[in-house]
């Protein structure tokens, strides 16, 4: 396994591991040392997962010792991306001397070729949705090699499979110029995606078709290639418990009637939608705890505040600028609704728990997994933004809370019976077994039909 260097991404991976692992699979994960910290607690079967220690070449422009996208701030990490290019010769190195059957990894376009000279197989394994790779990057969006513009990506590719899922004006225009952007080693962020994709030999999904399944069959027929869902992979609940200043606070008020809102671990505002967002929580009258980090130009949370915010909300409002536990935060019994930027980690932890979900998707995949859990799944409501500025504002946010927490609103109760499905789906043992199962299956297929060809 080796993984894009952000925790998301390695968590995630990790987390595939431990189901593999189970079944008696050696596995062995490269990672930069200082990583492997974050990652230790969660290998649940040291036995079978061994942590190797790739050296992460500094590259100018990064600040020292920077090895991660925790490391830096967002704007710098193709930087980070050229770094991890910079690994191919230690990484080809251990493949070589380790003689894997597989590897696994995401947005390294090196991967396949570099597999393919040392004989073997290699899989990208998909964190982001299978909506997104169909929509964004499928072969039908480089047909004659046709750039896509702003216009072109208002629109679904050809043959795919939900016309209601679409950008709107300022996403396809961002999506347009991130086409354009260099990430790492003079190669295109969507060159990148492409060669990783079309160039393996099978391609993996955290998904389950229950939920994807014609998005993974656009993708199979697209690509020409085998696509295996692991199934969702939730991660085993932390052994420890929430911290007493939260039980204690989230315990002062009623059941299902707080607001927790956390946008990720790597996510920083403009200072004007930080504003908006914190004072639509103070709109709703609504209990919050809002787990963000300081917007763009400030070094903490308090100083971007608006005038008189912590008075005006003293008593039935948080906001708190550190790490938080927020898996046993999402399964207390007062959170009744959670807003999330829709990174696929923090929707599963969500689609497990009874909170209502907000969507407020910031980049990337996030705004195609709004757009699947609102028009497609209908298990959310998304927050109103401008078309053209993709603005939100304070009434906006008041309002898609209020929509969701109200179960008298029709659209409230159709949202909470599809997620009661779903939760109901999700968590199950014989589900996710059954996954995991046949996702090995699939690979002793992949790796049997190697050894057939020799």
């Amino acid at each position: 396994m080796y993984p894009w260097l952000a925790l998301g991404h390695q968590s995630s991976f990790l987390h595939l591991c431990n189901k593999i692992a189970k079944r008696g699979h050696r596995i062995t994960f490269f990672a930069p040392k200082t990583a492997q910290s974050n990652l230790l607690s969660f290998n649940l079967y040291p036995h079978h997962i061994k942590f190797v220690a790739v050296a992460v070449p500094h590259v100018e422009g990064l600040p020292p010792n920077a090895e991660t996208t925790s490391d830096v701030p967002y704007r710098l990490y193709p930087l980070i991306m050229t770094a991890m290019d910079l690994t191919q010769p230690d990484i080809e190195a251990r493949l070589s001397e380790l003689k894997p059957e597989l590897v696994f990894y995401d947005f390294t376009h090196w991967m396949p070729s570099l597999a393919k000279r040392l004989g073997i197989k290699a899989i990208p394994y998909c964190t982001i949705s299978s909506a997104m790779i169909g929509y964004t990057v499928s072969p039908s969006r480089f047909e004659e090699g046709r750039d896509q513009t702003m216009s072109d990506l208002m629109k679904p590719p050809p043959g795919y499979p939900d016309s209601s899922i679409k950008f709107h004006v300022h996403e396809a225009r961002a999506f347009a110029n991130k086409r354009k952007e260099v990430f790492g080693s003079n190669v295109l962020f969507y060159d990148r995606m492409f060669i990783s994709t079309s160039e393996a030999d099978a391609i993996g999904f955290r998904t389950c078709r229950e939920i994807e399944v014609a998005y993974l069959d656009f993708i199979e027929e697209q690509f020409k290639k085998p696509v295996i869902p692991s199934g969702p992979v939730i991660g085993e609940k932390p052994n420890s418990c929430l911290d007493d200043k939260w039980v204690s606070w989230l315990g002062e008020f009623t059941q299902g009637s707080v607001v927790y809102c956390c946008l990720g671990s790597e996510c920083r505002l403009r200072p004007n939608l930080f504003q908006e967002l914190v004072l639509g929580l103070e709109l709703t009258g609504m209990p919050f705890l809002a787990g963000l980090k300081p917007p763009i130009g400030f070094d903490s949370v308090g100083d971007a505040l608006p005038e008189g915010f912590e008075e005006r909300v003293n008593g039935r409002g948080i906001l708190y600028g550190g790490w938080i536990q927020q898996q046993l935060i999402l399964e207390h019994p007062c959170v009744g609704c959670f807003i999330t930027h829709c990174r696929s980690g923090s929707l599963s932890e969500a689609l497990v728990n009874e909170c209502q979900l907000v969507l407020l998707p910031n980049v990337g995949d996030q705004i195609l997994n709004a757009r699947m859990m609102s028009k497609n799944l209908q298990v959310g409501v998304e927050v109103e933004k401008g078309e053209v500025d993709g603005l939100y504002t304070k009434e906006s946010v008041s309002k898609a809370l209020s929509v969701v927490m109200d179960d008298e609103n029709e659209t409230s109760r159709v949202i909470r019976s599809n997620h009661a499905k779903i939760r109901d789906m999700l968590p199950n043992k014989d589900l996710e077994s059954t996954y995991i199962d046949a996702f090995c299956k699939k690979l002793h297929k992949i790796v049997d039909e190697k050894h057939m060809v020799h």
